[in-house]
């Protein structure tokens, strides 16, 4: 099955969608359109039935034209390629590079349907899907279009390598907020596949998104580093804030312990109150800011109680 291939030659994770998929989203949208079109043309019959014969049949060519060609262009375009039958089949009309289409991909492929799916009856457009390799009709050939499945399974998704050992922890003060998730995904897709492409057409991608990421984080890397393992880095730092995030609230819900923070010390209590102190088990506690014990007055030597300054108590009077 042919992939989706960008002009980096990076191979996007985009399956064409074939010709019964196809068919069903465009009989659901056939199914929407012509319901709506009945309903226009009984309410504008009802509304120009004082008109004369011209003006009626005026009025039915543009109902058809704005409902039957101009709608589901509308709906392209302002969906980006996902019309109601694509959106209940789960596909999605995208550039040949993978990029969201335009109105004027719409529009070529709106006028082209008129021919291929409307005047003989999707004929021509099953032909021509059949043929096609990655199952176009004539209307996504003219318009440079490809429809793509958006449900695949999770389980093809890739693992994103890790970055080098002397590179963890060097971007903690990087500032993220500014970078789109569209460059996260296309970092992401880079380092998936870097080891699947021509050393130079990965070298020049690496190169052109970790200026981009630079760019957006307004930070330049260490002097030396690859880009690739620049842009490995900050992934991974972007994943280790995300798992921090989600995990500190579970943490300080169990047992008031954030992750990377000392445990609470408890004070040593005081003879006065009464109760002794519970032993030391394992070793010596953490040091820890105390409440000063009070002090037994005949514990203290003579010498020391003759001298206040020594110990910074002032003996009893």
């Amino acid at each position: 099955m042919s992939g989706v291939v960008t002009g980096d030659a990076v191979v996007l994770g985009l399956q064409p969608a074939r010709l019964p998929s196809r068919a069903l989203a465009l009989a659901l949208d056939l199914v929407a359109v012509w319901a709506v079109y009945l309903l226009i043309t009984v309410g504008l019959a009802l509304a120009t039935a004082s008109l004369d014969e011209a003006a009626q049949m005026a009025v039915s060519i543009a109902s058809f034209l704005l409902v039957l060609v101009g709608a589901p262009i509308a709906v392209e375009t302002l969906s980006h390629g996902r019309s109601l039958g694509k959106l209940a089949c789960g596909l999605r009309v995208v550039r040949d590079d993978g990029g969201p289409i335009r109105f004027r991909h719409a529009l070529v492929r709106g006028a082209m349907g008129i021919v291929e799916i409307l005047m003989t009856f999707g004929v021509v457009a099953c032909i021509a899907s059949l043929v096609s390799e990655r199952g176009r009709r004539v209307g996504d050939v003219f318009a440079g279009t490809l429809v793509v499945r958006e449900r695949v399974p999770a389980a093809r998704s890739a693992i994103v390598p890790p970055p080098p050992p002397w590179l963890v922890g060097r971007f903690t003060e990087l500032d993220l907020s500014a970078v789109p998730d569209a460059l996260w995904l296309e970092i992401r897709q880079y380092l998936t596949r870097m080891r699947q492409l021509d050393p130079d057409v990965g070298r020049r991608l690496a190169e052109r998104l970790a200026d981009e990421l630079v760019a957006r984080t307004g930070t330049p890397p260490p002097p030396g580093v690859p880009a690739a393992a620049y842009l490995a880095a900050v992934v991974a730092e972007r994943q280790a804030r995300e798992a921090r995030r989600a995990f500190a609230p579970a943490a300080q819900g169990a047992g008031g312990q954030v992750p990377g923070g000392a445990a609470p010390v408890a004070r040593p209590v005081s003879p006065a109150s009464g109760a002794e102190p519970a032993p030391q088990v394992g070793g010596p506690a953490a040091p820890a800011i105390v409440d000063q014990p009070a002090v037994d007055p005949s514990a203290v030597a003579p010498e020391v109680r003759g001298s206040g300054a020594s110990t910074g108590f002032a003996p009893p009077a």
